[in-house]
């Protein structure tokens, strides 16, 4: 197992960043253990993949969790407002950083996550194999 922590700063796209690193650091099979921070706006897709909204205000990061692979990665998040009402759901790109993101990934080195097309979802759904 290898671990990796990072800190992604003011203006960058949160999803972008996490596919780059996970390109980058040649993550066949990773997974997001903590991460704290902030956001100027939130893009999330609700369950259902029917509706995506796009949340523009100052946001904490209350929770991510998610799978990394060379060929995809599936992150969810929760937000909150300044009013503590809380927002979450699949991550989309447009998630900006506002102060910090300070992300903890770990990888599995023993394993090999894809992302294939399931036939009874049709969703890439995740695909692990041991290496």
């Amino acid at each position: 197992m290898k671990e990796y922590a990072f800190r992604l700063t003011k203006g960058q796209d949160l999803k972008k960043e996490l596919e780059k690193f996970t390109k980058e650091n040649n993550i066949k099979a990773g997974v997001i253990v903590s991460g704290v921070g902030s956001l100027l706006e939130v893009v999330i897709r609700n369950a259902g993949a029917k509706k995506i909204i796009k949340i523009k205000k100052n946001l904490e990061i209350t929770s991510i969790t998610g799978t990394l692979s060379l060929n995809g990665i599936h992150v969810h998040i929760s937000v909150s407002d300044s009013s503590l009402k809380t927002y979450g759901g699949h991550l989309e790109e447009g998630s900006l950083i506002d102060t910090t993101a300070e992300i903890v990934i770990l990888e599995l080195a023993s394993y090999n996550f894809k992302r294939e097309i399931d036939n009874k979802t049709g969703y890439k759904e995740l695909v692990i194999s041991s290496e």
